[in-house]
């Protein structure tokens, strides 16, 4: 072309080059001014790409990293529930403690509790005339006094007494005429009527002087503790009163029986045909000939039980007890031993649920009236129901009621307190959650520690309200109830700690995790930063290179254009 320009080969080179060398600046002040040395994949597709990859996953693990934190603070969360937890189960421990040795110092006392509320009752007679209360009717309560010798008093129900004037009654005439052996209140909670001994003596409710007055069963049973006594069909033959034996603690026994002056009944000796006395010689077996039957029904919170024991010509003591333990109605309820230091036998509740044995004896052979009394009740056997029975006549029978209840009010508030303790434990399960979670109340926890959730650990809840560590309400009735829930708080105590020890170990597996995660971010991103990013020094160097370069280009570029510019010289 006629306007072409035309370059000589050594300017034309030296041109080239400065564009070469201006393009590196140009990539070198990039690398300078982003700090890598890869910014796009048309810089190194596979270092691009590498790069990319390994700050995805090292972005996906730092979002993980905020779950395994929460995951830390939930289990922290529990962790706190657990030692609370633990105290808690320990103070109930320490009342279960509390009550077995409550129960020890007082041995139990005889107390009888109702079930009929009387706190709006202005006037019993007048209330319950139609239910066997009538005015001057008595309740007579028989007991012990320290020394062992039977004492007695006659409560009048009058017109106008009401549960608390009644509860009163019954209080001031042990206190004003004896030691206060007997005590009863009208519970201000529940309004039942609570009749109480003291120092594990014994009593008996009804027997009283004048057959007229006696309070029935019916009436007894409108103030709230008819369960107490024993069926009226099951009475002798006449009788009208109405009687039981309140036992102190869970254990009675008979009283010592002599087959003569000093000389104890052995295990091995005959019941029928002999000839038995107490320590004062009075005669508490004789005359009982051919086949009875002692029946012993056992009065269940839930149903009633009974076992036949037959008394044949050559039964012995120790039959005797045989039988009852072999029997399977009530063996699981009451076991008998017999006592070869006294010379008696011992009955034993086995069962909480035990309210009472009723003893039935039916005779088919020639007993005398009155000869046939085992002595159950007091030492002496004053307190037996069959001591005040009439003639026993062939085919007849007659009967003794023994209710069980070692309860005291110091033992009641105990069980009142554990029930307190057993409220917490279930508030402070409600409140110990984090996030929605609650590991003690069964909610399982998972935690994720790499991106694509393959590699997990789930921390197990467990449900630690008190029913789920099995602290049911508690009865501390007997020593058996009270062993019962020692055992039950001691397996609770070591289902806790178990827990505890089991949510150390997870958190520090956790914690370990969250560790190896923050370091393998770190390692992914320093191997995407050797893929992509630049050194400065290096490019530093480069660009003072390359403008030296530049420099020289120019300087060689002019020189270059000398040797035309000496031809425009000739013109």
């Amino acid at each position: 072309m006629a306007n072409d320009i035309v370059l000589g080969s050594a300017l034309r080179s030296n041109l080239l080059t400065l564009q070469q060398t201006q393009r590196s600046i140009d990539i070198t002040q990039l690398r300078l001014a982003t700090g890598k040395k890869v910014n796009s994949a048309l810089d190194n597709p596979q270092n691009f790409f590498t790069s990319q990859a390994l700050s995805n996953r090292a972005s996906d693990l730092t979002r993980l990293l905020d779950g395994i934190g929460q995951s830390i603070k939930t289990i922290q969360e529990a962790d706190k529930g657990v030692t609370a937890l633990t105290s808690l189960v320990e103070q109930a421990d320490s009342i279960v403690s509390s009550a077995r040795d409550e129960l020890a110092a007082s041995a139990g006392e005889a107390r009888v509790v109702g079930n009929v509320d009387l706190r709006n009752i202005t006037d019993l007679v007048a209330s319950f005339s139609g239910s066997g209360i009538a005015n001057n009717d008595i309740i007579r309560i028989v007991t012990t006094n320290d020394a062992g010798t039977q004492i007695a008093q006659n409560v009048t129900i009058n017109t106008g007494d009401t549960g608390y004037s009644l509860a009163a009654k019954i209080t001031d005439a042990f206190a004003d005429n004896f030691a206060g052996e007997i005590s009863a209140r009208l519970n201000t909670t529940t309004g039942f009527l609570e009749i109480s001994s003291t120092n594990g003596r014994s009593f008996k409710i009804g027997d009283t002087t004048t057959a007229a007055n006696n309070v029935t069963l019916a009436g007894y049973t409108a103030l709230g503790i008819g369960r107490y006594f024993e069926d009226e069909l099951r009475m002798p033959a006449g009788s009208t009163t109405a009687q039981a034996t309140i036992i102190a603690g869970n254990r009675v026994s008979t009283i010592s029986m002599y087959e003569s002056a000093g000389n104890l009944v052995d295990a091995g000796d005959v019941i029928n045909g002999s000839t038995l006395t107490n320590a004062s010689g009075t005669t508490v077996v004789g005359g009982l000939t051919g086949t009875n039957v002692l029946n012993f029904q056992v009065n269940n919170t839930t149903a009633t039980q009974s076992g036949n024991i037959t008394l044949a010509t050559n039964t012995t003591w120790q039959d005797v007890v045989d039988q009852i333990n072999q029997t399977p109605a009530i063996n699981t309820l009451v076991r008998a031993s017999f006592n070869s230091d006294t010379g008696s036998i011992e009955l034993t509740s086995l069962a909480d649920s035990v309210e009472n044995i009723s003893i039935n004896l039916t005779t088919t052979g020639g007993a005398t009236a009155g000869t046939f009394n085992l002595g159950w009740g007091d030492s002496s056997g004053a307190l037996d129901r069959l001591s005040a029975v009439g003639a026993i006549t062939a085919g007849g029978t007659y009967e003794t009621v023994l209710a069980f209840n070692s309860s005291t009010q110091a033992l009641d508030q105990f069980a009142a307190d554990f029930n307190t303790v057993r409220e917490q434990i279930n508030d402070l399960v409600l409140d110990a959650n984090y996030r929605g979670v609650n590991l003690l109340r069964g909610d399982n926890l998972t935690t994720f520690f790499n991106e694509d959730n393959t590699s997990t650990l789930v921390t197990q809840g467990a449900t630690f309200t008190s029913d789920g560590l099995g602290l049911v309400v508690a009865n501390f009735s007997s020593s058996a109830a009270i062993e019962r829930f020692s055992s039950i708080t001691r397996a609770a105590l070591n289902e806790v700690r178990s827990f505890g020890s089991s949510l150390a170990n997870n958190l520090s597996i956790i914690q370990t995790r969250q560790t190896f995660t923050q370091e393998t971010i770190n390692v992914l991103k320093a191997g995407s930063a050797d893929l992509t990013d630049a050194d400065p020094n290096e490019e530093g160097a480069n660009l003072l290179a390359l403008q030296t370069r530049q420099q020289l280009g120019v300087t060689a570029l002019s020189l270059a254009s000398q040797s035309q510019q000496s031809v425009l010289r000739l013109f």
